[in-house]
């Protein structure tokens, strides 16, 4: 080895090296980087052809080959391990084994991931000590990966506070989501919030939903139990507008009503009234009416316009109603199929219910589909004070007994007209503050409101709850698990036990 020219080697790969470092630490200086490689590569070449020979027999020796070959099996894996862990930052899975799929997405929210309209910017301030730090990491991982439209960044507000001040952060655990010069704020990391926000973030316009008052409706702002206060909060993170109309005061309901609301009227809905909500869904509007039995709001006149109806009395159903609850606690499990009841995986309650007819002739030009029924084992009490539990055929109708439905036109509008459609439910307590938190009527309900709405994107996500759920029974599972605990099981270990007893005895 020539010794004059081995300092060329380690000059030239200093000079490499200080290239790479360079440019990792000043790459706007790319004259200096191009300096030093360019200099490092004079250097090797120089030294390559200086020791040409010997690195020809050293090159040929058989220890030689034996290192290059496990050289070469050492790139080759390292080169491996590199392009899987490429694949995986690109094309990542992941595995949720949590009981109840507490790290999955609902497909409500994979749907609205898939239909972004455009980039959503997400900035969480929290620090990593904070209790939502890592619910908000994980949730967000998990958007992050189902759309390539979201970008997420967390700022610590103590480490950049100009950043924070900037925002108007006052709290922790905030997420704000901008895109398009809107901006939308959570303060919780559940799925709800955070889809909510990004649906409303990522539309041009809200759609408004206008519940009818004027006529002892529940309040939007009452939060007893008899209140909507909550259907609105769940309305308003669903990406709705939320509001009211009087149509003792108003003329018409306003052109921009997505969905105009009916729930539980007690006092009588004037005809002119009633004229208005019948011009306003025949110009293409969207109506919801909750109905209760036994009250003096008179809707059947509107009602008979579209061959709808609702039946007398107060529905009683033997099997499939609330255990140990009163006979007209519904627990509404028999289900028609529509776009509505699609998703719907638990049962609806509906405290007191009346049922829903429909005239054939009448409606003819409607499509007419029942949401939700009765069992056989039901009918309509027409006797409310008498509280009888047995089916009278002289007075009472007999189930099953449609208890919602849907009602569409037959021939499609023409081309950017609007589509009329009405959803009738003979219940509206099922949608109050005491009810509406109940598995499947938050379900129920939004899912109405959004096929209504025409928005098949906004649909209900069920909160991600804890695994223990408790087991509500109807009365026919009850007396099963009675008998089966109190009865079978016991009589079946003393059986078993005389039996091993006498056989013991025998030897």
């Amino acid at each position: 080895m020539n010794l004059r020219t081995f300092p060329l080697g380690v000059i030239g790969m200093a000079l490499a090296v200080a290239g790479a470092v360079g440019y990792s630490f000043a790459p706007e200086n790319l004259w200096l980087v191009y300096s030093l490689e360019g200099s490092a590569l004079l250097c090797l070449s120089i030294y390559v052809v200086a020791h040409f020979s010997g690195l020809k027999a050293f090159s040929a020796r058989r220890s030689t080959r034996i290192g290059a070959n496990s050289l070469l099996m050492i790139f080759l894996f390292i080169g491996i391990l590199a392009i899987v862990n490429f694949l995986a930052a690109r094309h990542s899975i992941r595995w949720d084994l949590s009981e109840n799929q507490n790290f999955s997405l609902a497909p409500q929210t994979y749907r609205v991931l898939r239909n972004l309209p455009r980039d959503v910017t997400i900035t969480v301030f929290t620090r990593e000590k904070d209790p939502g730090y890592q619910a908000y990491k994980e949730r967000l991982d998990s958007y992050r990966q189902a759309s390539p439209k979201i970008s997420v960044e967390f700022v610590d507000p103590e480490r950049q506070p100009k950043i924070a001040q900037s925002y108007g952060i006052t709290r922790t655990d905030t997420a704000v989501f901008e895109s398009a010069g809107q901006s939308v704020r959570v303060n919780a990391p559940s799925e709800v919030e955070l889809t909510g926000a990004l649906i409303r973030v990522s539309q041009d316009g809200k759609k408004r939903v206008l519940f009818l008052e004027g006529h002892g409706e529940p309040s939007l702002d009452d939060r007893e139990r008899t209140g909507l206060s909550a259907a609105r909060e769940i309305l308003f993170k669903q990406g709705y507008e939320v509001g009211v109309l009087s149509l003792l005061k108003e003329d018409a309901v306003p052109d921009r009503t997505a969905i105009l609301v009916v729930a539980g009227p007690r006092r009588p809905v004037t005809a002119e009234e009633q004229e208005r909500i019948h011009a306003y869904v025949e110009k293409g509007g969207h109506l919801l009416l909750l109905i209760d039995p036994d009250t003096q709001a008179d809707l059947n006149p509107l009602l008979k316009r579209w061959g709808l109806g609702v039946g007398p009395g107060a529905l009683v159903d033997l099997q499939d109603r609330l255990a140990q609850g009163d006979l007209t606690s519904l627990l509404v499990r028999t289900f028609t199929e529509h776009e509505i009841t699609q998703d719907l995986s638990a049962a609806v309650l509906f405290p007191l219910a009346r049922h829903i007819t429909f005239d054939d002739q009448a409606g003819g030009a409607w499509d007419y589909v029942p949401l939700a029924r009765t069992s056989p084992n039901s009918w309509a009490e027409t006797d409310l004070k008498g509280r009888v539990v047995n089916l009278d055929e002289n007075e009472d109708i007999k189930g099953p007994l449609t208890m919602a439905a849907a009602l569409a036109p037959k021939v499609t509008p023409e081309e950017g007209k609007p589509r009329p459609a009405v959803v009738v439910i003979g219940n509206s307590t099922f949608a109050t503050n005491a009810f509406v938190n109940f598995p499947g009527n938050s379900d129920f309900f939004l899912h109405s409101a959004a096929w209504l709405a025409e928005e098949r994107n906004i649909l209900a996500i069920v909160p991600r709850d804890s695994a223990l759920r408790p087991f509500t029974p109807n009365p026919l599972q009850e007396r099963t698990l009675l008998y089966l605990q109190v009865i079978i099981l016991p009589a079946t270990m003393v059986f078993s036990g005389i039996m091993v007893w006498r056989k013991r005895r025998r030897l």
